[in-house]
Formats: C-alpha cells, sequence, structure tokens
C-alpha cells in the first residue's frame, strides 16, 4: 500500500492545537491532530474559566475543551488520541515525518502546539489541592479569592505582575521567596512594593500546602532556609509563579528554540525556521500565554499553513511509494 501524505499533521491539542484543526478542517485540508493522551492542555486542569469570551456565565476548563475538540471534529479533523514518539522534519521543504509508536506518518506541514506546562514546586500538597485554592495563574483564578488572604510564590517579573493583579481583588498577597533579593526588575519591584496589601515573606519556601476541613487550601506552611525556622500562613490561595517549561523536547535541535526552551517563529508569522512547519500557542509565548491568545495564534498557524500549501510546489521527488490527500 502507499503512504498517504497529510496536508496537515497537528501535534498537541489545547485551544491552540484544536483552533488550528477547525480552521484547516475547514478549509477541506483534512488535518491528522495526534492530540496526546492528555488532550486539551492546561485547561483540562482548570475548574471555572470566566475570562474566555462567548460564555457569560462561565465555563469549566474541560467543558471548554471539549467543545473545541467537538466542533473541530464536526468540520473532519482526525483525531488521534496518543502521543507523538518522535519527528523528523525536513529542512529542504520537503516531506516531514511524524511517528506515533512505530507507525509513520507523513505531512507537507506540521503544526506544533505541544504548549508548555506550569513549572511546579513539587511539595506536599500541591498537587492534591490544585484547583481547590492552589493556582498557577492569578490573572484567571484571582477574582475567586475576593477578601481572601493570599500568596505568591516567586520572585521575578512574573510573580510582581501577578501579585499586583491579584492585590486588586484579595484581601492580602504574600508573596514568598527563598532569598531577600528578587529577580524581578527595579521597576516590577517598586511598583509591588508601592501596593499596600502586599506583604514580603523573605527568606522562605515553601514546605507543604494544607487542607482545611473543606477539604479546600487553608495553611502554606513555610521554612527559613538560613535557620530552619517554620511559619504557617492561613491562606485560602496558593499562586506558583516560578516560571514555565514549554513542551518543546520533541524537536530540541530540528526547529530553532530560544535559551528558555521556546519555539522561535519568525516576525508576526507562526513560521519556524523550517519550510511548513508553524508553532503556535504556549510552545512560542513567553508572556501572555491565555486560552484566546493561544487559539489566536492557532488559527494563524492554520492559515500559514494553508497558504504555504496553496503556494508551494509538492515535492515530487519525495513521494515516491506515496498517495497524496486532497489539497
Amino acid at each position: 500500500m502507499k503512504q498517504r501524505v497529510e496536508n496537515v499533521i497537528i501535534v498537541g491539542s489545547g485551544p491552540a492545537g484544536y483552533t488550528a484543526a477547525l480552521y484547516t478542517a475547514r478549509a477541506d485540508l483534512e488535518p491528522l491532530v495526534v492530540e496526546g493522551f492528555a488532550w486539551g492542555g492546561l485547561l483540562q486542569q482548570t475548574t471555572d474559566v470566566e475570562n474566555y469570551p462567548g460564555f457569560p456565565e462561565g465555563i469549566t476548563g474541560p467543558a471548554l475543551m471539549q467543545h473545541f475538540r467537538d466542533q473541530a471534529e464536526r468540520f473532519g479533523a482526525r483525531l488521534e488520541t496518543d502521543d507523538v514518539t518522535s519527528v523528523e522534519l525536513s529542512r529542504d521543504g520537503g516531506l516531514h515525518k511524524v511517528w506515533i509508536g512505530d507507525q509513520l506518518h507523513v505531512a507537507r506541514t506540521v503544526v506544533l502546539a505541544m504548549g508548555a506546562q506550569h513549572r511546579k514546586l513539587g511539595v506536599p500538597g500541591e498537587q492534591e489541592l490544585s484547583g481547590r485554592g492552589v493556582s498557577y495563574c492569578a490573572t484567571c483564578d484571582a477574582a475567586f479569592f475576593k477578601d481572601h488572604p493570599t500568596l505568591i510564590v516567586g520572585g521575578g517579573d512574573s510573580a510582581m505582575e501577578e501579585a499586583m493583579f491579584l492585590s486588586k481583588f484579595a484581601a492580602k498577597v504574600a508573596i514568598v521567596n527563598r532569598r531577600d533579593e528578587f529577580r524581578a526588575s527595579r521597576i516590577m519591584l517598586d511598583r509591588a512594593r508601592a501596593v499596600p496589601n502586599i506583604e514580603w515573606v523573605t527568606p522562605y519556601v515553601v514546605e507543604q500546602f494544607l487542607a482545611g476541613e473543606n477539604s479546600s487550601l487553608a495553611v502554606a506552611r513555610l521554612r527559613n532556609p538560613q535557620d530552619g525556622s517554620e511559619r504557617d500562613l492561613q491562606i485560602t490561595g496558593a499562586f506558583i509563579a516560578v516560571g514555565h517549561d514549554p513542551q518543546s523536547q520533541l524537536v530540541q535541535g530540528q526547529v530553532e528554540t530560544d535559551p528558555a526552551g521556546y519555539v522561535v517563529t519568525k516576525g508576526r508569522t507562526t513560521q519556524t525556521n523550517l519550510p511548513g512547519v508553524f508553532a503556535a500557542g504556549d510552545l512560542v509565548d513567553h508572556t501572555y500565554r491565555q486560552a484566546v491568545t493561544a487559539a489566536g495564534s492557532g488559527c494563524q498557524a492554520a492559515l500559514d499553513a494553508e497558504w504555504y500549501l496553496r503556494d508551494t510546489p509538492f515535492p515530487v521527488e519525495d513521494v515516491a511509494g506515496v498517495a497524496s490527500a486532497t489539497v
């Protein structure tokens, strides 16, 4: 049998991957979406989403991702609930190879949408209380902690931004940092220090998160790394702002990445340094990391891939023994 040549293979799901799938499916490109076993991305770990347009009453993260998935599938996206094991991306505009287990798929274009993961503290109670007081996005969840005591863990610009945003809702925000010095820029520190309900708790690290009688977060147990002393903070919300890890391991050494591991794209496009390879969502986004911006970049990647297919001759020399999908 001849090997089918896909027009588009989308690696990953979440808002970027499913939006790319929707747009390429509606363009009759019959995309193959390798959505992963953990399909839906970080929103699968989010309870209430109140800032995604079109849902005035809010929606849960898993329900929102199910809507994305169903809409892409309705227009003909082919979903493979599995993980990509390896890729071999052409450097000269030829066919790209994607393996799912030991099964090879080839494609004229690839959209990378593997996303990023919140960097975890790895302390007891963190995973168990995720979504029940422990969060990784103040912009997403601050409103749920109106007039409650909270904390931010981190010392960089992102932690300062999160703390200032959270301070508009919470009764108090304690910034917990393992050092007395902060990595944040001077301007961000000065802005945060000017906020009256931000408290500075240094040098401390979180040892454990503890639940209260309602099984939600109630206490953060802190330890001073200098003298070993412990301190308990009574809180209802804890926001971890110690960074993100882009899930770019699959393509390291093939596409250009920056020192933090984010895939680099050209200008305002989603084009990587390789012809026919596009990247979208949190895999490329240092700054915003919102569902709506990820969906927007998924749309851009789909359009970029569609235009590339329209304008790029089919690589006939690469297709001996393969059959083309409809373009």
